[in-house]
């Protein structure tokens, strides 16, 4: 058991010269939290090239107006916006079957005491008619601006989409023209 005391201490310190060292953990670069890769072709050092790379991140930006860590809060937005559209189609069309069919109630009874002395059974048709359309008026509403909100969506994904694009090209313009290999 003494033995297995004076041995630890030892045996720590031959497993600490024989491990490898650790590097630190390296951050992310520029380029690659944009999705690009960039190789230095003439050797340039990391350091420099994160010099380079904010430089050409400043120019893309200013030649593109496009900042892509902007870009997913103005599709978030215009998300939001069509959902707020959708909702507010929603509210404007809840009750639609009441109000039909009281509208329907109106008209029928009209057309019943015309047509029959009887503006009870024509207001109880009109009622069950008006129902059933103003139902299907406001389904259709709603339909309408789900599909429109999607559409919405999707132009607003296309447009990041190629503004992002648009960036990516004039970033790699500037890296190229600094001597680094690009692509994305």
């Amino acid at each position: 058991m003494n033995k297995i005391l004076f041995f630890a201490p030892v045996l720590a310190a031959v497993l600490a010269v024989q491990a490898p060292a650790q590097e630190p953990a390296s951050q992310k670069s520029l380029a690659s939290s944009l999705n690009v890769y960039v190789f230095p072709t003439t050797g340039q050092a990391a350091d420099q090239q994160s010099k380079d790379e904010a430089e050409c991140y400043q120019w893309a930006t200013a030649n593109t107006g496009v900042d892509p860590f902007n870009l997913s809060k103005e599709t978030a937005a215009a998300e939001q916006q069509a959902q707020a559209q959708q909702q507010q189609t929603q509210q404007a069309t809840k009750g639609a079957g009441a109000k039909g069919a009281v509208k329907g109630a109106a008209a029928g009874a009209l057309i019943g005491e015309i047509a029959s002395d009887d503006a009870g059974e024509g207001a109880a048709y009109g009622a069950a008619a008006g129902a059933v359309v103003a139902r299907r008026r406001g389904k259709a509403a709603q339909k309408q601006s789900a599909e429109q909100a999607e559409q919405q969506v999707q132009q607003a994904e296309a447009t990041e989409a190629e503004k992002r694009s648009n960036f990516n090209k004039a970033f790699s313009v500037c890296l190229e023209g600094k001597q680094y290999l690009v692509k994305f």
